[in-house]
């Protein structure tokens, strides 16, 4: 019956295909012909989610529209949420684990990578055990708390043989992509300038993320990181010093060593200077800004899930809008089983860069004084 139903519904739609086909100019006809993909055979990543809350919930439904990769199994605390897991993803009960027994994975043939979503603070311990079971490891933004702990989480993974990826989605994202390749095609000419707004109200104060135990800081370690990750792919370059300043207007609400606001200059080796802005008490910042001899470009919203917008100097940016997780873990299951090589690195040594400068921003915005950046 069924069967039925679905050849049924299957028909009418190609009827009514069929009567919009010849109004369509061929150019019209080519790209939605061209959008229906060839079935795929080739080999799929098959991925543990490891913290069931509301990132890893994200990039679960996203993968449901993968075709390289797939939702194979679960790592949560909580009993209940990996029954509902179960039941919504049809994942089987041998590949869902709790945060003690997560190692057995190594016996486990059917999950070929773990994603870690938890908590910042979690994450350097949860790598490296991950890594001993001899599975790749995929870790949210940022990487660790700072860069000794990343520096081990590294090690760690290169000692095991497994790869390392950060997951940061906005290297896969197609109007960021056409800027770096505007860029790199010189036609921004010499950049000058790049500016980052990073912000929003952050809302609920019993939240992990203010909770410098878990979250390892504040704003810059949550949304800040954006604007330095950017300021490197936008300008092409690693910075070579910092300066900083903090500034805290609720101090009630955002205790010691959570940041509040943070204000950051970069300065890079060609010349460029970057401005940014981090922070929990102002929304609508998500912007980004390079301008350089020949041109500019600018992207709002920048960072969000979309869609991104953006125009330089040549008009709007019209690349489609996308699922950024679904890219993102398309793209990954190519690195980590093809060795693909993307057009930004996705790795570990580029979440170190990262967490490097973190840590420069934060020395900076204490003493007062400008850091010196050897990336």
């Amino acid at each position: 019956m069924n069967t039925q139903k679905s050849r049924r519904n299957f028909l009418q739609l190609f009827a009514a295909s069929a009567v919009t086909l010849p109004f369509l100019p061929v150019s019209g006809l080519a790209s939605n012909l061209s959008g229906l993909q060839e079935p795929y055979d080739g080999p799929v990543l098959r991925v543990a989610i490891m913290g069931l809350g509301g990132y890893g919930t994200r990039v679960a439904e996203a993968m449901r529209d993968c075709r390289k990769a797939k939702l194979a199994g679960v790592v949560s605390g909580t009993p209940a949420k990996i029954k509902d897991w179960q039941h919504k993803y049809s994942i089987p009960e041998k590949n869902c684990y709790n945060y003690q027994t997560f190692e057995q994975l190594k016996d486990n043939p059917d999950i070929d990578a773990v994603y870690i979503t938890t908590p910042n603070a979690l994450h350097h311990d949860q790598v490296i055990r991950v890594a001993r079971t001899g599975k790749h490891v995929i870790c949210e933004k940022p990487m660790a708390l700072n860069a000794k702990e990343g520096q081990e989480m590294i090690d760690a993974c290169k000692k095991a043989g497994v790869k390392l990826l950060v997951g940061y989605r906005m290297h896969f994202e197609p109007k960021t992509l056409e800027v770096i390749r505007m860029r790199k095609a010189g036609e921004f000419g010499k950049v000058m300038f790049f500016q980052g707004q990073c912000g929003f109200n952050i809302g609920d104060p019993k939240q992990w993320r203010l909770n410098k135990q878990l979250a390892g800081g504040g704003s810059l370690m949550d949304i800040g990181i954006y604007a330095i990750n950017g300021a490197r792919y936008m300008i092409g370059e690693d910075p070579v010093w910092v300066t900083a300043q903090e500034t805290k207007t609720q101090p009630d609400r955002f205790t010691e060593g959570v940041d509040e606001t943070i204000q950051f200059q970069l300065g890079f080796p060609g010349g460029a200077v970057a401005s940014c802005l981090s922070t929990y008490t102002m929304n609508n910042l998500d912007r980004f800004f390079l301008t350089g001899e020949k041109g500019f470009a600018e992207m709002q919203p920048s960072t969000g899930y979309g869609p991104i917008k953006g125009r330089t100097h040549k008009g709007e940016l019209t690349q489609p809008h996308t699922v950024h997780q679904t890219v993102q873990m398309e793209e990954m299951a190519d690195i980590l089983l093809s060795d693909k090589s993307p057009v930004v690195p996705v790795d570990g040594e580029e979440g170190l860069k990262d967490l490097k400068i973190i840590d420069a921003i934060y020395l900076a915005a204490k003493t007062g004084k400008k850091v010196t950046l050897r990336l």
